[in-house]
């Protein structure tokens, strides 16, 4: 689309921006990080704390040997240690923080140990695995003096910043209605739709389930245990946390009264979470609703929030402000553009926080309450598609 030069229009990310970044340590102060959970996702946390600041990797966990013998082959990590057990690494006393990415059901174990032992934490999303969880790990984390950053990027992310402060300043008049959604495409990539093989010598199965009940292994599971309730909680918990935070960021308010959701196995009947899903959930004054479906991406993720006087579309790669006294065809009246990886923000300010001690973009508590409406959610699909929040005893 092209703007019309009298519109607000900001260009984020490359060229003078990311050249003005400022690095969170000195080159002589460099942080030493402990990596547990040495997956995907972990080497791309890796490489956002590569463009964050001076770090060094000391130690590395990863019940699959070959994960953590990957990471090690880094230029920062060449004298780590490699480790299947995590506490190994949480008794170097050399270490400062841990990276933790792991499947969900490891998260608030870990990271209690991980603080326990005195480390700051970066933890991915959901930060937690259950409803009951997210009381201990608060409560580990505010006893303690550590620092504890949750994997929720857009709190970094400066055209959500934006955003945020557009709807708060009540630039859309009463926000009612928001609209998530994100959709991804499993049959999209060879590697999805036929997990590759692993060496099972080199994986400690029973280290990789933890608390989850004893079972054979299963390449399935291992490779795509986010579908299966003993370690993830499918998309409310995965895709719909990142959505429903900037939701609670956005509007003040992180307690849904109500939830609804219809959920089926209509293309991976092996899963165990549902692939479809249209989901509700009831905010004071306001309703937030989600759908998504795992075998279709035309239109990616993304959210809207609809006010009485405009809406706002927002997605990872900028927003758009339409107003509703505008005609159509001079809207949107305010564009912001990204091309900024919102992780890369996110481990800067976690490192700046290891050093000032001051508080991360993404704290422990609204990292719980992000878990905690897809767990909510979730509920309501196990209980026949509605259930009331608080439970009633």
């Amino acid at each position: 689309m092209t703007y019309k030069p009298d519109r607000r229009s900001f260009i984020i990310g490359g060229g003078l921006t990311a050249l003005a970044s400022t690095k969170a340590f000195a080159a002589n102060d460099k942080l030493r990080i402990g990596v547990i959970g040495a997956g995907g996702r972990m080497r791309a946390l890796l490489d956002a704390a590569d463009a964050a600041g001076p770090c060094e990797i000391g130690a590395i966990s990863d019940a699959y040997a070959p994960h953590a013998d990957a990471v090690k082959t880094r230029g920062n990590a060449l004298t780590a240690t490699t480790h299947a057990d995590y506490r190994e690494v949480l008794d170097n006393k050399d270490i400062d923080a841990v990276l933790i990415a792991t499947p969900d059901h490891w998260h608030v174990r870990i990271a209690s140990d991980a603080i326990a032992a005195g480390k700051d934490v970066y933890l991915e999303k959901p930060v937690t695995h259950t409803l009951e969880e997210g009381a201990p790990l608060i409560k580990a984390v505010r006893s303690s003096k550590q620092i504890l950053q949750c994997g929720m990027q857009q709190r970094s992310w400066s055209h959500f910043h934006n955003a945020v402060a557009l709807i708060q300043g009540g630039s859309l008049g009463r926000v009612v209605q928001v609209r998530t959604y994100w959709w991804q495409n499993y049959n999209s990539h060879a590697s999805w739709t036929v997990p590759k093989p692993i060496d099972t010598a080199q994986l400690n199965w029973k280290q990789w389930l933890g608390n989850a009940p004893d079972q054979p292994f299963s390449l399935e599971k291992y490779n795509r245990w986010r579908w299966y309730w003993n370690f993830g909680g499918g998309a409310m918990t995965d895709l719909f946390a990142h959505w429903i935070d900037v939701v609670h960021w956005a509007m003040k308010a992180d307690q849904p009264g109500m939830a609804f959701m219809l959920g089926g196995k209509y293309v991976f009947d092996q899963w165990e979470c549902p692939d479809t899903i249209q989901a509700a959930l009831r905010y004071p004054g306001f309703d937030v609703v989600y759908e998504g479906m795992m075998s279709s991406s035309i239109d990616d993720g993304g959210l809207e929030f609809r006010g009485t006087e405009g809406t706002l579309k927002l997605s990872r790669s900028g927003f758009s402000l339409h107003r509703e006294a505008v005609k159509s065809d001079l809207n949107p009246v305010l564009a912001e553009h990204s091309l900024l990886d919102g992780t890369i923000s996110h481990m800067e300010n976690f490192f700046d926080c290891i050093k000032s001690r001051r508080e991360p973009n993404a704290p422990v508590e609204a990292g719980v309450a992000a878990a905690r409406a897809g767990h909510i959610g979730n509920l309501a699909y196990h209980r026949g598609g509605q259930v009331a929040w608080p439970l009633k005893s």
